[in-house]
């Protein structure tokens, strides 16, 4: 039985690090057009994000290879029944990825504008729309008995997803804010640091009302526990405790932080709906559960030996990555 709580565990770890990773894609791709105002600077911002961006994406691969093989019965639901939501999001990685890739393929400055903005609607398409799908996650879907969602695009959009699509769009600002600050040119750096503190304040109070109405949620009753609300608490005080950092000047730190409150909301979460992993709204006893929505045991002992072959290769790759491209962009390097 330990093998479904391991592998929901798995499964947070994985979006944990893609949200954490792709969070400050998302928000330096989303600053792009306001922070940066002749082309250097605009090819400053991508190359900070350059070499890594695609690579990040292979911890969403990674989630949904988890979720098809460990919980298929999760991972037919939620693609079913959020179809529309996850090919929109699918269309926001294409349009942000073919942006960076193209855009400097040519210096006509209509086609760099045009690239720049859909940089930005890409990136914010994204963040708004995995906010979007999170929430109702929680918050329930109508699943019926047959654990089938008769719900439709429109019933994901209420006040509670709306709210999480705030909140996610400014965590993931701090969270570009801070990398770049770390990462980008001089210019790019002074940049991040202003948006990372101007940001963090309303992103903590986003964060905090977020928490406050998911607790209250009916489909939250008798499953938010202290563990949930210390997760919760720690992330806001984590995005505080980053603007504090950056305020003296420790970026690396308020990086670190920002990363942090993207961990604890993740793991709040997961911690919250466990061990449902989605809620139904029609009836509670229909919402689906580690138990009923996983895969065989012998499935997942497979898995789990996989697993231990390919996270550490994954896991050696990124660091590799990391570490080959830690220093800051320099205008001769830019190549974006």
């Amino acid at each position: 039985m330990w093998l479904r709580e391991l592998w929901l565990v798995l499964v947070g770890i994985l979006f944990t690090g893609y949200f954490i990773l792709e969070g400050f894609d998302y928000g330096v791709g989303m600053l792009h057009p306001f922070i940066n105002h002749t082309d250097g600077e605009k090819r400053a911002s991508l190359s900070a994000i350059g070499p890594t961006w695609s690579a990040n994406e292979v911890w969403l691969v990674a989630a949904g290879g988890a979720l098809f093989a460990a919980f298929p019965d999760w991972y037919a639901t939620m693609f079913s029944g959020f179809y529309l939501a996850l090919i929109l999001i699918l269309l926001g990685l294409i349009v942000r990825g073919v942006g960076i890739e193209y855009r400097s393929q040519d210096k006509n400055l209509k086609w760099r504008t045009t690239w720049d903005w859909l940089i930005f609607a890409g990136s914010f398409l994204t963040t708004v729309l995995w906010a979007v799908a999170f929430a109702n996650i929680v918050r329930g879907v109508p699943i019926t008995a047959h654990k089938i969602d008769v719900g439709g695009f429109g019933s994901l959009i209420n006040g509670f997803s709306l709210w999480a699509a705030l909140t996610f769009v400014l965590v993931f600002l701090v969270q570009g804010g801070a990398y770049l600050a770390i990462k980008g040119d001089s210019r790019s750096r002074k940049q991040g640091r202003r948006v990372a503190g101007k940001a963090a304040w309303p992103a903590a109070l986003a964060l905090a009302i977020w928490f406050v109405w998911m607790d209250r949620l009916p489909s939250s009753a008798g499953h938010v526990d202290a563990l949930a609300v210390i997760l919760q608490v720690l992330a806001v005080l984590a995005v505080v405790a980053g603007w504090l950092s950056g305020y003296f000047t420790k970026h690396a730190g308020s990086f670190v932080l920002s990363s942090l409150s993207i961990a604890s909301t993740t793991f709040s979460l997961f911690r919250i709906l466990f061990p449902r992993v989605m809620v139904s709204s029609l009836n509670p006893r229909w919402s689906l559960t580690i138990y009923n929505a996983s895969s065989t045991t012998y499935t997942l002992q497979i898995m789990s030996v996989t697993a231990l072959i390919i996270l550490p290769i994954i896991l050696g790759y990124q660091t590799w990555l990391y570490w080959t491209f830690r220093k800051p962009v320099k205008d001769e390097e830019m190549g974006y």
